[in-house]
């Protein structure tokens, strides 16, 4: 074989070799075509069906919407269609009721007319026959219609004079009643309109404590405690067996609720002893003080009062610690400027005035000197001072007829006052006559020279004198007790008898510095 066979033998074998591996792979690409166009086929299938389910569920959901949105409006095209009926019978019942009383009012009317028709027909006939009688009577008379009305009118006229006398005085009588009745009226509404407390004139106070270990700190080492804290805020406390508690005695208010603040504060703080007694009793002093110029300004603002000096306001503040025959002072003046300002309203007075002097009319009897004169005289002359306005002045110094009166305030503060110390409940006249008793024991012992304090306890039964150690002795104290104690036999009346205690205490103080 020469080289050109044999190169041609290799390029025909090469070109069948390559025609086959063509063959093989094409066959081969073809059956994956063929699985790729299955699969994608496939694929397709169930997207489709997917969608169609889809497409369905959304179909049926719209057409639910739509089942349920058309039954809504055939409800409500129902519900308005039977309101309409309803509305339309309601209006032919009303058309038929309004046609019906038409009817009813066209044969009324016809009635009346025809009614009216036979008045007429008789009004004539007797206007006839009044003429006709007219006639006969003035031809039997001898005299005319006009002269008899003449003479008709002359004996009424007289006549009308002595009657319309009798109906003046009775008119006059009349008024006096009227005007006696509408004042009893104004008053007893007055009283109705103003609410009143009863008076409870209480001479304890109860000061509760969490255990009964306290007490015996309140009490301190040989009573040394108590006996600092009654001896600085004039009151007698009582410990006793009752359970958690305390009792503060004494006749002055102020002086009761110093003692109670005090041992609240004692307790609290948990330092009980005299010098620390003696610091928190002058603080609580101080804070008394204050509340009694914070009640006075709390009682004018409540009561629409403004323009008062601070001075008055201060006194007014100081009725709330004082009681006139057990009724509180305070209430009872706040109770009559109330009263007034009712009572000046239904008579066309001056309210605001009468409220004023309402308020006002008792600060005699908080003054801070109290000399023997009448409150009411003292009230008038604070009054004076402090620049109030002329007719509450006299409303205050009138009251109770020590001066004249010049104004319409000054009855109507005098009526207002009654009114509210003889209301039922209002006053206890034991309880002022008590402690006058008891302020006049004290008064006694203050009269006497080097006296700093004294304190009436158990309830008048013992006086407690307590005196300068630097102005009386030891002798001078015990002539002190027995001079008193003669002076107030001679001078008081009381059941039982009284202990005096003159108390006389020495301190020597010293600084180191």
């Amino acid at each position: 074989m020469n080289i050109v066979t044999i190169i041609i033998s290799i390029l025909v074998s090469l070109l069948a070799g390559g025609l086959i591996t063509g063959t093989v792979l094409r066959q081969a690409v073809e059956k994956k075509a063929e699985k790729f166009l299955k699969d994608a086929k496939t694929e397709a299938e169930v997207y489709k069906k997917e969608k169609e389910l889809q497409a369905r569920e959304k179909f049926m959901q719209l057409k639910a919407e739509h089942e349920r949105n058309t039954f809504e409006r055939e409800q409500n095209t129902i519900k308005a269609e039977n309101r309409i009926k309803q509305k339309e019978q309601s209006i032919n019942m009303k058309m038929e009721e309004l046609q019906r009383k038409q009817n009813e009012t066209s044969a009324i009317k016809d009635n009346l007319n025809a009614q009216l028709e036979i008045l007429n027909k008789k009004q004539l006939e007797v206007d006839k026959a009044h003429k006709t009688h007219l006639d006969t009577l003035e031809k039997l008379s001898g005299m005319s219609s006009q002269d008899a009305k003449s003479q008709l009118i002359s004996s009424l006229k007289d006549e009308a004079k002595t009657e319309a006398m009798t109906y003046i005085k009775d008119i006059v009588e009349e008024a006096k009643l009227t005007a006696n009745r509408d004042a009893k009226k104004i008053v007893i509404e007055t009283i109705q309109r103003t609410g009143g407390e009863h008076a409870v004139e209480n001479t304890v106070s109860v000061f509760n404590i969490e255990n009964d270990e306290i007490k015996g700190r309140i009490i301190g080492r040989e009573g040394r405690n108590i006996r600092t804290l009654e001896a600085l805020t004039g009151v007698e406390v009582i410990i006793d067996d009752s359970p958690d508690a305390i009792i503060i005695s004494g006749f002055d208010p102020v002086r009761r609720e110093i003692a109670r603040l005090s041992l609240h504060k004692l307790v609290t703080d948990g330092r009980i002893h005299p010098a620390r007694i003696e610091e928190v009793v002058a603080k609580v002093t101080k804070q008394i003080e204050q509340e009694i110029i914070e009640t006075g300004k709390r009682t004018t603002i409540d009561l629409g009062i403004h323009g008062m000096h601070h001075e008055l306001v201060r006194l007014i503040g100081k009725m709330k610690y004082r009681s006139s025959y057990g009724q509180n002072l305070l209430q009872h003046s706040r109770e009559v400027a109330n009263l007034c300002a009712t009572m000046a309203s239904e008579l066309g007075i001056n309210v605001k005035l009468a409220k004023r002097a309402g308020l006002l009319h008792d600060i005699g009897k908080v003054a801070d000197s109290e000399p023997d004169s009448p409150h009411a005289s003292l009230g008038l002359t604070l009054a004076e001072k402090y620049k109030e306005h002329p007719e509450v002045i006299n409303a205050i110094g009138a009251h109770h007829d020590e001066i004249e009166m010049k104004s319409l305030i000054s009855p109507i503060v005098q009526v207002c006052d009654a009114i509210s110390g003889a209301r039922p409940g209002a006053r206890r006249e034991v309880a002022q006559s008590y402690i006058k008793r008891l302020k006049h024991l004290e008064d006694i012992a203050l009269s006497y020279p080097g006296v700093v304090k004294t304190f009436a306890i158990q309830a008048g039964r013992e006086l407690r004198v307590i005196v300068g150690a630097e102005k009386v002795s030891d002798n001078e104290a015990n002539l002190l007790a027995f001079d008193l104690s003669r002076k107030i036999q001679s001078e008081m009346t009381y059941p039982g008898q009284i202990k005096i205690t003159v108390i006389r205490e020495t301190r020597a103080v010293s600084y180191a510095k």
